[in-house]
């Protein structure tokens, strides 16, 4: 959840260091820091952004073409100055940030209070530092062997990153569960959480595995395992251009990000959805389709808006492949102790494809013997390397904490692997296989119809602002967005919101309406068009009232709300991936409107790496 950033070689390492700091700071943070290594070791850290450290050291020695940058999300200790990274060691030879969390901290800072280590922080990183510190001390060895040693008693997740004065070339970085890649330059390296500080001075990137130790050199890369046995690093192309990660004229990431998804849904179809010849080619599903068209069941796990796009797949494939299929939240599977079989196929969905929580869900999952399927955004992600197979989302970068253009991204893969496996089992007709086949391949071309109407969402915005609470309601595959336009409220204007069943409404919900309670039907013409019309018409009797997401050309909703905003029609297969973007819109105009930093809502954060 933390940003982390590294640079060794030739330029002065504070701008490098800064300028990727505000790259990530779309992760979430509360306090930002860095560590310069010239004469001396320099170490400036301070509560709150980037500007504000910036700010502080105005004045100060910022020389030095060595150094490390972190920006943090509480986890141990309030955000305040002292627990802001980097920490010093107590010889004030070592600096290191830390991304993660030490589950087994507590032990260890006793042992060291035993042998006299003062703290000046709250945090599991200062401890773990000078455990590594004492464990130096104590046999005599250098750095890197004492790191490689700490790390074996360390129980948690971590991406460490430590400069030390004796040895002022060299940086050591490890990693256990939270992302780290290192960019390859002529004559130097740029270590990060992820490629967006990286892209604007090479594409040449190595991702660096659970249990690896790195030794950055300006001019040398050295990988080993935590047996000290050299790992040949993996050299990758980045992908990613720099305008991708900047807002191009848009106020905000997440207006730029919603306004790109015509592209990014075409982007995910690309070369997989033929709608000439009525095909659909999918590598990672293609080489597996035994083990899934044999599946006695399917079980997706994921968390927050992904675990929405797992509720729309399990709708679709149970109704296509006719598998059964359980979507589960991967903080509360990985706890369970779930029953699985070999031959079960977990379907894991993350948009950065670092999940803590669904990271180890899949590794217990895959090692009863089940299938794992990756559906990710981030290439070479942990995820997409854990996974037996799957497929990227090709959604490119996105900055905006609240998940948008990854959302329906998801929503267009999942459904291709439904349609593939429905097709190869023989439970889906010819005639219905092609017609899902036009309707996904026209969803691009319709979502623009939405976007040129976005004023209509923006004096709804205004209209409804002040509102306290609002109530989603959707049935069948509708349901699940109504799940994530309550989410998408929630997360961008800080206003409470549901989301329910439609037909949930009267065991209890129903209690909450009034004339003062917004409530949002996701009204889209399907199987469910005549039910919805019944609980609008409840709604109404109790004087609540309702904005209907409906499909163009419906005149018995639009007559009966006190608002509405029409959607092109579509097979209520891909629907959803149309009747979500007003409620991304809703909530963006809802959230400016409340003159709130919409990209970075408080206390979120865009890749959730601990539990």
């Amino acid at each position: 959840m933390c940003g982390i950033v590294a640079y060794i070689g030739k330029r002065s390492a504070y701008p490098v260091i800064v300028k990727g700091l505000k790259r990530l700071e779309y992760r979430g943070y509360d306090s930002a820091g860095i560590a310069l290594l010239n004469e001396d070791l320099n170490i400036y850290k301070k509560q709150g952004k980037v500007a504000q450290l910036e700010e502080f050291t105005i004045g100060k020695d910022l020389s030095g073409s060595i150094g490390i940058g972190h920006t943090r999300w509480a986890t141990h200790g309030e955000p305040c100055d002292k627990n802001a990274h980097p920490h010093r060691s107590s010889n004030g030879k070592l600096a290191m940030i830390h991304n993660g969390i030490i589950e087994n901290y507590t032990q260890l800072k006793g042992e060291l209070l035993k042998k006299g280590y003062e703290f000046e922080s709250d945090t599991d990183t200062e401890v773990l530092l000078k455990f590594i510190e004492d464990i130096q001390k104590n046999n005599q060895c250098p750095l890197e062997e004492a790191v490689r040693i700490a790390l074996k008693r360390v129980v948690g997740a971590y991406v460490i990153i430590l400069l030390d004065k004796d040895n002022p070339d060299t940086l050591i970085a490890a990693r256990k569960g939270s992302p780290l890649v290192i960019g390859i330059g002529k004559g130097e390296h740029f270590l990060a959480s992820d490629a967006s500080p990286i892209i604007e001075y090479t594409k040449e990137v190595v991702y660096v595995n659970d249990y690896e130790l790195a030794i950055v050199k300006a001019d040398e890369l050295i990988l080993k395992n935590l047996g000290n046995e050299k790992v040949t690093p993996f050299i990758q192309k980045l992908d990613m251009e720099l305008a991708a990660i900047e807002k191009g004229g848009y106020d905000h990431f997440m207006l730029k990000e919603i306004n790109e998804q015509p592209d990014t849904i075409h982007d995910c179809l690309r070369g997989r959805l033929d709608a000439q010849h009525f095909n659909i080619r999918m590598a990672g599903i293609d080489k597996n389709i035994d083990k899934l068209i044999n599946a006695q069941r399917i079980m997706i796990v994921a968390c927050g808006t992904s675990w929405h796009a797992g509720l729309v797949a399990e709708y679709i494939i149970e109704d296509l492949c006719r598998i059964p299929v359980e979507v589960e939240y991967a903080s509360e599977f990985r706890y369970r102790n779930p029953v699985i079989h070999p031959g079960d196929v977990i379907i894991a969905i993350s948009q950065s494809g670092e999940t803590a929580d669904t990271m180890v869900a899949i590794e217990k999952a895959k090692e009863q013997g089940a299938v794992i399927l990756g559906i990710v955004n981030q290439v070479g992600s942990s995820i997409a390397r854990i996974s037996d197979a799957g497929a990227y989302t090709h959604a490119g970068p996105e900055i905006g904490v609240a998940s948008t253009k990854a959302f329906t991204a998801q929503l267009a893969v999942l459904t291709m692997v439904a349609m593939k496996i429905a097709e190869s089992k023989g439970t889906l007709n010819s005639d219905k296989f092609k017609h899902l086949v036009q309707e996904l391949n026209a969803i691009p071309e319709k979502v623009p119809a939405i976007l040129a109407k976005s004023n209509e969402l923006k004096a709804l915005a205004e209209k409804y602002k002040d509102a306290r609470d609002f109530l989603f309601l959707g049935r069948g595959l509708n349901f699940p967005v109504a799940l994530e336009g309550a989410l998408k409220l929630k997360e961008i204007s800080y206003i409470h919101a549901e989301g329910y069943p439609a037909a949930e409404m009267k065991h209890g919900p129903i209690a909450l309406v009034d004339e003062n309670l917004p409530v949002v039907f996701v009204a889209t013409k399907d199987a469910y068009y005549e039910k919805i019309v019944s609980n609008i018409q409840e709604i109404k009797a109790r004087k609540g009232k309702v904005i209907a997401i409906v499909s163009e050309g419906d005149d018995v909703i639009t007559k009966m709300v006190d608002d509405y905003f029409e959607v092109p029609e579509a097979d209520e297969t891909v629907a959803p991936m149309l009747s979500v973007i007003p409620l991304q819109l809703l909530a963006y105009y809802v959230g400016v409107a409340k003159g709130l930093d919409v990209d970075k809502p408080r206390n979120l954060a865009k890749s959730v790496t601990v539990e």
